[in-house]
């Protein structure tokens, strides 16, 4: 427990370790996020309980239950905290230059490729800023993982975090000339569907929705995938490879395309283009490292090699 030079117990950092408590779900995760034992957990959890004068958290072997004061207290911590990072922020940081860590979650083809350069450049910008940057395909936790934002690539499944659509990434259909030469002329859906397939864990597996380039139409097809795998990589080196029709975003195949080493079966008919998204918990106050951040990525994602400024 942090005691300041005045004998007085450091009330925001109770706070804030309640709050990651409730957030996180458990003790032993709240300690691991702040990097302090469980035990410091504890007694500051029990320090604010005894401060306070109320019961706060029910602790059982397999969960932990807010009281109704817990309930109330969570709430108005939240703000109380808020306000004072606010305070700090004002006062410690006049300039409102970007300091301390920001974790981000990002796309893991697009966060090893595109979009390293424009983050070298905003770092070298922010000399007192680091950043944790998380590469994986999958909806983050945000509070189990501490993770500040995301930027995610495609559905989103989580209603209750605030998601701003800042790009969106084209895709194509593609198979080898040597595949396409072994089956009967293509001229149907139903004769694509037939055709060996791989498929994109992440956004597609047994159905593909596809719309007629030239025509108001719009068709789901179902198919069976020989390969099934998170890695666009993967897919696109397997659809090289001639072990299937792919799809795939377009800029992953653009020279393959350019030199005839693939080929788009039924030209027109496109799949729809995958939205990007910024997004992020809710939150009264964020620190000026996440809005350089939020800033500097709605204004450079719609520019990076594969994507486009969303359809409006």
């Amino acid at each position: 427990m942090k005691v300041v030079s005045s004998g007085s117990i450091d009330r925001i950092e109770l706070m804030q370790t309640f709050i990651r408590i409730v957030e996180s779900g458990s003790l032993s995760a709240c300690a691991r996020q702040l990097s302090v034992s469980q035990p410091t957990v504890s007694r500051r959890l029990q320090a604010l309980e005894n401060m306070l004068g109320q019961k706060l958290i029910m602790r059982s072997t397999h969960a932990l239950k807010l009281t109704d004061d817990g309930e109330r207290c969570y709430r108005r911590a939240r703000q109380l905290v808020g306000n004072w990072y606010a305070l700090e922020d004002e006062l410690t940081n006049s300039h409102d230059e970007p300091v301390g860590t920001l974790r981000v979650r990002a796309p893991h083809a697009f966060g090893q490729d595109q979009m390293i350069a424009p983050l070298v450049d905003w770092l070298q910008q922010s000399p007192a800023l680091n950043i944790e940057w998380m590469l994986n395909d999958r909806t983050p936790d945000f509070v189990a993982e501490n993770i500040d934002c995301a930027i995610q690539v495609g559905a989103l499944s989580d209603p209750d975090l605030v998601a701003i659509q800042i790009a969106e990434v084209p895709r194509s259909l593609v198979a080898t000339p040597q595949l396409l030469a072994s089956v009967p002329p293509l001229e149907t859906l139903d004769h694509l569907a037939a055709l060996p397939w791989l498929s994109l864990s992440t956004f597609y597996r047994t159905e593909i929705t596809l719309k007629h380039t030239h025509h108001a139409l719009s068709q789901t097809i179902t198919i069976s995938p020989r390969l099934l795998s998170d890695s666009i990589y993967a897919v696109r080196k397997a659809a090289v490879a001639g072990m299937g029709v792919a799809l795939v975003s377009s800029w992953l195949v653009a020279d393959d395309l350019a030199t005839g080493r693939l080929l788009e079966p039924l030209p027109e008919w496109q799949a729809p283009p995958l939205p990007v998204w910024l997004t992020y918990p809710w939150a009264s106050y964020y620190p000026a490292r996440l809005r350089h951040f939020f800033s500097m990525i709605k204004q450079v994602m719609p520019t990076l090699t594969g994507t486009r400024p969303a359809t409006k």
